[in-house]
């Protein structure tokens, strides 16, 4: 048979569980402190302007390579690569980007909208067909670079797209890509890639 418990211990009992209650309300008081401030922290590195993705080829490698004296016509293989340094998904619609020998267009690729995941860096393949234009047929420094053995390109794009915070805060981004490289003809490589 079980002792009826005294008034005191009862009191004791019930001091416990009001105590075990607010050491509950306590905890989740600082739990919830903890994520506004951490929440606080984010918003404000990701509102930093220097938080911006870079949009680069990284690399290439190439299918058709015909070069002749004073022109050429390339099938090259471009890795491209999207560095995201936000606390938050970089979805991107999608662009064109322009391959450029001095001022004149010998190249487009197509980059689909999709995502880079946050702090990561996103690399794909597009397939790009170089193609000298009738234009510089008769260009005396195409001719030059040719028989130097190496060929000067230049890429420019514009990549727009919102980055996704905490799925409550969406902020507009854009990227510009402004790289140049040369296509070693000897070797079939592209290489000074900046």
């Amino acid at each position: 048979m079980a002792m009826p418990w005294s008034d005191e211990e009862a009191q004791t009992a019930e001091v416990e569980k009001l105590r075990l209650k607010k050491r509950k309300r306590l905890t989740f008081f600082i739990i919830f402190m903890v994520t506004q401030i951490v929440i606080g922290i984010v918003i404000r590195f990701n509102n930093n302007e220097s938080q911006k993705s870079r949009f680069r080829v990284t690399s290439a490698t190439f299918e058709t390579f015909n070069v002749t004296t004073s022109s050429f016509n390339m099938t090259m293989n471009a890795e491209l690569g999207i560095k995201n340094p936000n606390f938050g998904p970089y979805k991107y619609r999608n662009t064109t980007v322009e391959f450029y020998y001095g001022v004149t267009l010998v190249g487009t690729a197509i980059v689909p909208n999709s995502k880079a995941s946050l702090l990561k860096t996103k690399k794909f393949n597009v397939a790009v067909n170089l193609i000298a234009p009738p234009s510089l047929l008769s260009d005396t420094k195409l001719a030059s670079d040719i028989s130097f053995g190496l060929l000067p390109l230049s890429s420019q794009s514009k990549l727009s797209g919102k980055v996704e915070l905490i799925l409550i805060m969406k902020k507009k981004k854009s990227t510009q890509m402004g790289c140049t490289m040369n296509v070693n003809i000897m070797t079939q490589q592209l290489q000074d890639v900046m």
